[in-house]
């Protein structure tokens, strides 16, 4: 069975790479995950271990405590978690893509090397907040505020849909500091866990990915010292728009993995699966399923990979992220739609996994970007 590109060749090390995660998973994440997820339970003691292993500092230099691994490392690894548990892979995707990334991208240095270690060796999990209940796609929209005073800055208000809000250890929160100024009137503060009045609110009971956790987070008149500024004042919305670009890849192979799993899940039960006396696999109308679901596929690795590749060497990707985000998301939904089809019944019961692909896959074409906003990328970045 076919599930890996053909036109893109790993080397030996990525090739190890992805033996090591997938032993990984198979070993201490597959026999947990129904568990998991009908308990909504975290992960603490694999997000610990993938912290060992230097997944949660994958994309980040050696001197900082990272892997100084590339974004095509960094997709691989979050496919090979993803196929087993997209909850451990969003969980993995929020404290890289966003959270510590965005410390990497416009912290100075001092600040770096004060956050990103503990970061990068798992003894901090990290989380990143832009939406808010009023403003999810419209991000400036935002109304939390940050208001200067003596040596620091105080803030109010909340963020919703939070990924690891309720384990993180810091968080970056973006708030509004001069509303007049609109995209440049938004900054970023890293808000270390325990500081007075900020915490973590309600949890979410959600549809899917239910071993990661999705939270609220509350301020209230919380003071965050100047020093924790991250980036310059006023430049918070346009620093979390650079951090999307890579975000967006992530969720790409978050989507990918999901979809493989799903692909490889209808394939086992298509042939183990006999009606009028053969396995449903020779069935034509099974296998047209299976070679679209194996062409979709095969288009979305090649469209993740190819903004993997040109994040790893420091080019633009707004355009590309934004297509292999919406192509990966959209095609796995198709595809776990599928896998739940070929299972029947089967596919409409806990026992069989095709329904936990079937709820894991949506918030792909939501989260980081609805698929709306990702079209509306596209067509600013093709009509410039």
């Amino acid at each position: 069975m076919m599930t890996e590109d053909p036109q893109f060749e790993l080397d030996e090390e990525q090739e190890e790479l992805r033996r090591e995660i997938r032993r990984f998973a198979q070993r201490e994440i597959a026999p947990h995950v129904r568990e998991w997820d009908e308990k909504s339970t975290f992960p603490g003691e694999v997000v610990r271990q993938l912290g060992q292993m230097g997944l949660l500092g994958i994309i980040f230099p050696p001197e900082l405590g990272g892997s100084g691994m590339d974004y095509v490392d960094y997709v691989l690894a979050i496919e090979e978690l993803s196929c087993v548990d997209g909850s451990i892979g969003i969980i993995v995707a929020a404290h890289n893509s966003l959270c510590t990334n965005h410390i990497y991208l416009a912290a100075n240095d001092a600040q770096r090397k004060r956050w990103i270690p503990r970061l990068a060796s798992g003894e901090w999990l990290g989380s990143w907040a832009l939406t808010e209940p009023g403003s999810g796609s419209d991000a400036m929209g935002a109304r939390t505020t940050a208001v200067q005073k003596d040596g620091g800055w105080i803030l109010n208000g909340s963020k919703t849909f939070i990924t690891n809000a309720g384990h993180s250890d810091c968080s970056v929160v973006i708030a509004v500091t001069d509303r007049a100024k609109k995209s440049h009137g938004m900054t970023a503060f890293l808000i270390e866990k325990g500081t007075k009045g900020f915490r973590p609110g309600k949890k979410e009971d959600k549809l899917g990915l239910r071993a990661s956790d999705t939270s609220e987070l509350i301020l209230e008149d919380c003071f965050v010292p100047d020093e924790n500024r991250l980036g310059l004042e006023g430049e918070g919305f346009i620093d979390a728009m650079r951090v999307l670009d890579g975000g967006r890849i992530s969720i790409a192979a978050l989507a990918l993995g999901i979809a493989r799993g799903a692909f490889e899940a209808a394939v086992k039960y298509a042939k183990e699966r006999h009606q009028f006396g053969k396995s449903i696999s020779e069935f034509q109308a099974i296998q047209f399923k299976l070679a679209d679901m194996a062409t979709q596929l095969a288009a979305a690795r090649q469209l993740t990979l190819k903004a993997a590749r040109m994040k790893s060497a420091g080019l633009r990707v707004s355009l590309e992220s934004s297509m292999a985000k919406l192509f990966a998301s959209e095609a796995a939904v198709r595809i776990c739609d599928e896998c739940v089809q070929i299972h029947g019944g089967y596919g409409f019961i806990k026992d069989y996994p095709a329904e936990k692909f079937y709820r894991d896959v949506k918030l792909c074409t939501i989260g980081e970007g609805t698929s709306e906003i990702q079209r509306m990328v596209i067509a600013r970045e093709i009509l410039k």
